[in-house]
């Protein structure tokens, strides 16, 4: 699973400064969030404690506080700004929970939760092993695993575009299925269930799927990428180079996008180790904050 290194304070920012255009432009986050959440009607459990990685602006959040309404439902994400829109979709008498947290360290106590849940997040995280091993740390022995992620075929038009113009990373290199797959197995998670589904958006122009990569937040993080501003002329080239190759008959170009799905039960009698001196909370001891 080798890709280019993430700068993780880059992705903290890109997606702090992203919530109040997130909504706006995640059409595909939206679908892929609610498909993930069809598939919770076949899973016979009722979690007391859920907690959505990545949570975003609490899409995702909101609908698991409202099919388990018996459950405690806390949104974490690493943006402050996120966790403020999550919030925003919280009822007055039913507030929704956030945890401000990096998913390779988890601000919270070993088997103290009932599921993880994570739509389409995983990608931006650097250290995929890291990551299973702290979900499969605080799930309590049988809890579910459930989450999303972009494969290496999203974007692919973006990058052979971006390619054209320079060496430089431009496009986050997707993890592929089976490496996923191979990650959950040596995180010792059981029974992992993995399949893909491919999406295809259009646009007017290359520079309608820049602007919507902006609004997500979905920016350049990689550690090697150009540090100044992207030059016009290189931006033209780029631009000039997708719709050369990919502009169809009916004047539209395509944004491909490859969805991994997945999901695998928490081992029982794992020894529950953690490096560093991190506070951890159970989390059913998270207060309340309103908006």
């Amino acid at each position: 699973m080798t890709r280019t290194p993430l700068d993780k304070r880059q992705v903290r920012r890109n997606f702090h400064r992203a919530a109040d255009s997130y909504d706006q432009v995640a059409v595909l986050q939206r679908e892929v969030g609610e498909r993930l959440m069809e598939r919770l009607h076949v899973i016979l459990m009722q979690p007391a404690i859920i907690v959505d990685v990545g949570c975003g602006t609490g899409f995702c959040t909101r609908a698991l506080q409202d099919h388990y309404r018996k459950a405690r439902v806390i949104g974490l994400d690493h943006a402050p700004s996120m966790l403020r829109a999550t919030r925003r979709r919280g009822r007055w008498l039913r507030p929704i929970r956030t945890l401000c947290g990096d998913a390779e360290r988890l601000p919270l106590a070993a088997e103290s939760v009932d599921m993880v849940f994570s739509n389409l997040a995983l990608q931006w995280m650097p250290d995929l092993h890291r990551v299973f091993a702290e979900f499969q740390r605080v799930l309590r022995p049988g809890g579910l695993l459930m989450f999303s992620s972009f494969g290496p075929d999203t974007l692919k038009e973006l990058r052979a575009a971006w390619a054209q113009v320079d060496d430089k990373p431009h496009v986050h290199e997707f993890i592929d299925m089976h490496d996923v797959g191979d990650a959950l197995v040596q995180a010792r998670f059981a029974d992992p269930v993995m399949d893909m589904e491919s999406f295809t958006l259009t646009y007017g122009d290359p520079m309608g799927v820049l602007h919507d990569l902006r609004g997500l937040g979905a920016r350049n993080a990689a550690s090697g990428r150009g540090r100044g501003l992207t030059t016009r002329r290189r931006l033209q080239a780029m631009c000039q180079a997708y719709e050369a190759a990919y502009r169809g008959p009916d004047g539209r170009i395509p944004a491909s996008w490859e969805v991994v799905y997945g999901h695998a039960w928490a081992s029982e009698g794992l020894p529950q180790r953690r490096e560093g001196d991190t506070v951890s909370i159970r989390a059913d001891h998270i207060p309340v904050r309103r908006r």
